[in-house]
């Protein structure tokens, strides 16, 4: 049985209640244009299931996940002639999701298109770094 929230937008469009510019389409995937693109073919890609975040995605939508992904990035660098290709993936508001239902954002980019990645910082020491690594290590189940 598909979850679908009521309140939800993705779930909307996943139902074909709200129109969208649909490029692909898979038993429990779906990818359309975004409405607000960085760049022109700034493609979403979804589960048709409601999941508000990645770590809510059961493990066996895996693998049509990433098929999609693949596929649909690589029409997208095509169609748009892009140099490359960003996949972006926001978890909670403080990360900066919008829609509580888990999508992915292909991103195409190009040379000199004045994106930028965001800031890089550095550990204070080594200790610092082994000692969180072991922490999430230790969380991880």
């Amino acid at each position: 049985m598909t979850y679908k929230d009521p309140d939800c937008i993705f779930c909307k469009i996943a139902a074909g209640e709200i129109p969208c510019a649909k490029v692909y389409e898979s038993e429990s995937c779906l990818a359309f244009l975004d409405i607000a693109p960085v760049h022109a073919g700034h493609a979403l890609v979804l589960p048709k299931a409601h999941h508000p975040t990645l770590l809510d995605l059961p493990a066996e939508l895996g693998s049509d996940l990433m098929q999609t992904l693949a596929k649909v990035g690589r029409a997208v660098m095509e169609a748009t002639g892009a140099d490359g290709l960003n996949l972006m993936q926001n978890n909670f508001e403080a990360a900066g999701q919008l829609v509580h239902h888990a999508h992915f954002h292909l991103v195409p980019r190009f040379e000199d298109d004045g994106l930028r990645l965001w800031p890089q910082t550095a550990y204070d020491d080594p200790e610092e770094m082994n000692g969180l690594a072991k922490k999430i290590a230790d969380l991880v189940k």
